[in-house]
């Protein structure tokens, strides 16, 4: 891991790093010191590490929570190179969002193209990131809407160290029976009029997990609506499950 720079603002400390070919951020409460529990960060389609979601939520996170988060670019977005393939795909699903036309089948190949390289990816961000000393090797969760959750549910399911985590935005048939390998509580976002994930499929999803505590959080709006006190709701389950 190698850090290209540091910032301090408002009590967060923000540091840009590189894992290899992998650019990512980690942001810690300013002069941490000590173990403290991390959130690993999913952005959605099309955005990128420090997209201003992620950004916002991570930096309650820090100030609110004692958390450090971490968050990378996946495959061709942000500063990483680009993928013809996935580019292809991408610009075919804005064209069917554009006519009204369902997604899900095109955004599920998607994100099964790069699911793989992402989850070893992630997986080896949190090891470097919990060998540093004002992270330390503490309790982890996992925060990923939309894309976040279409490459964070194999994640979850893959990465024993993950203790909780906020998913939602998303419904994928080809995502149940990995869902089913997630046991530990879970807290599902659903937007009730989304256009991009059908209400049936997302309701369907958070059936599949196999968590005995599993909680559906739902709000009318679109997919971009997801309103601001769910970052409340998040910060309150991530306190109680990674304290």
């Amino acid at each position: 891991m190698r850090f290209t720079s540091q910032t301090s603002l408002d009590g967060v400390t923000e540091q840009l790093f590189t894992l290899g070919e992998i650019p990512g951020v980690l942001w810690t409460p300013e002069d941490a010191l000590g173990t403290r529990p991390l959130i690993v960060m999913g952005h959605g389609g099309g955005q990128h590490k420090k997209a201003p979601g992620i950004l916002a939520r991570a930096r309650r996170f820090v100030t609110e929570g004692g958390f450090a988060v971490a968050a990378v670019d996946v495959p061709n977005h942000g500063e990483r190179p680009k993928n013809e393939e996935l580019d292809r795909i991408a610009t075919e699903n804005r064209a069917r969002i554009a006519a009204g036309e369902d997604t899900a089948a095109l955004v599920a190949a998607m994100h099964a193209l790069v699911a793989g390289q992402v989850v070893a990816e992630w997986q080896a961000v949190l090891t470097a990131v919990q060998q540093l000393d004002h992270v330390g090797g503490g309790p982890v969760g996992y925060w990923g809407v939309s894309m976040g959750c279409g490459l964070g549910v194999p994640f979850v399911a893959a990465e024993p160290r993950v203790s909780a985590a906020v998913l939602g935005l998303l419904g994928s048939p080809a995502l149940a029976e990995t869902a089913a390998r997630i046991t530990v509580p879970v807290q599902f976002l659903v937007q009730w009029d989304d256009e991009r994930a059908p209400r049936a499929q997302s309701l369907a999803l958070f059936d599949a997990f196999g968590s005995a505590e599993k909680t559906l959080h739902a709000n009318p709006g679109k997919h971009g609506d997801l309103p601001r006190f769910a970052t409340d709701d998040s910060l309150r389950f991530f306190s109680r499950h990674l304290a």
